[in-house]
């Protein structure tokens, strides 16, 4: 029986979408193939996430491989990415409708330090049962141990609770971890079905 639900943040219940940082800040397709593949496909981007180095520290460590022209464009998308950090559609009234569901809620999310700058504009941290963060942990899914550390850190048991993420990679992590877990396409209604039976 599902007695919790675990929410991934990006792309579950806030849009994660570079593209539209890009498109504020950059002036060109060639600055944005290079902010793209330096800035948010870069080593960087995990490291923040890990809690390797700090958010405001990306930028400095970015810069020596992108060309200069680019590095006011580079800094800009680097110190504002979180503008995109929307919440999706129907994305509060789904976390509501699970707590009226009598489940507890709960966030696992790979998430540098700026998470608790942008996410509490969706929701307050206490809404939830537990929020559970990468960089605070120094790990990252999909690897097994973040699960396990998840479900310790609240006393959980995992076939207790359903995992929900839009990543198959974390899908799968969570399931080695002994979790439910749902592949999220947007449907909000499916998550709800599920745990309601």
């Amino acid at each position: 029986m599902i007695k919790n639900v675990v929410l991934d943040m990006g792309n579950v219940l806030l849009d994660f979408n570079p593209e539209f940082v890009m498109d504020r800040f950059c002036s060109s397709d060639e600055e944005k193939a290079v902010i793209r593949r330096e800035l948010f496909n870069g080593p960087e981007w995990l490291m923040g996430d890990r809690g390797d180095i700090k958010d405001k520290d990306r930028f400095d460590m970015v810069k020596v491989r992108v060309p200069e022209k680019f590095h006011a464009a580079l800094k800009a998308c680097a110190d504002n990415w979180d503008i995109c950090m929307t919440p999706l559609d129907h994305a509060k009234e789904f976390c509501e409708a699970v707590k009226r569901a009598g489940c507890g809620i709960y966030v696992l999310s790979n998430a540098s330090d700026l998470f608790y700058v942008y996410f509490p504009k969706f929701l307050p941290l206490d809404f939830f049962n537990g929020v559970f963060v990468s960089s605070d942990h120094l790990m990252l899914k999909p690897d097994v141990e973040i699960y396990n550390a998840f479900l310790e850190e609240y006393g959980l048991k995992g076939d207790e609770c359903l995992f929900v993420d839009d990543m198959e990679a974390n899908v799968a992590g969570a399931r080695a971890a002994g979790m439910n877990a749902l592949q999220f396409k947007g449907d909000y209604d499916e998550v709800l079905r599920l745990i309601r039976g």
